[in-house]
């Protein structure tokens, strides 16, 4: 398996985290450690870049919920972008696709 890497960066709409690898039970806490250090302000967009993402089990979709839920309670929100088709797949049958704001890519989740 994939060891998880995530990069960050700064867009016009708030954080970009980039998550690569795998997000799985060994792996999720690093992911919702770095987004619970976040300083999110009201109105930002916290923006989960999945693109390079090649697995998600429960663990990683607990870290995704717990992302959501750290973006609303600072008064942002959530965007999750490029999601893998197979995490995709997962997401709608739990009823999480009427949960999460889903982009294309990063560039679409950022716009202003």
């Amino acid at each position: 398996m994939s060891p998880l890497n995530i990069s960050a960066k700064d867009a016009a709409t708030g954080p970009v985290l980039e998550v690569t690898g795998n997000l799985d039970f060994e792996h999720a806490t690093a992911l919702r450690q770095q987004i619970e250090r976040l300083t999110l302000r009201r109105g930002q967009r916290l923006v989960l870049d999945l693109a390079s993402m090649e697995f998600c089990d429960s663990s990683g979709i607990a870290v995704l919920i717990a992302a959501r839920r750290h973006a609303v309670a600072a008064g942002a929100e959530l965007a999750l972008a490029a999601v893998p088709a197979n995490t995709l797949r997962v997401l709608a049958i739990v009823g999480l696709d009427q949960v999460f704001t889903f982009h294309p890519d990063t560039a679409t989740a950022t716009a202003v």
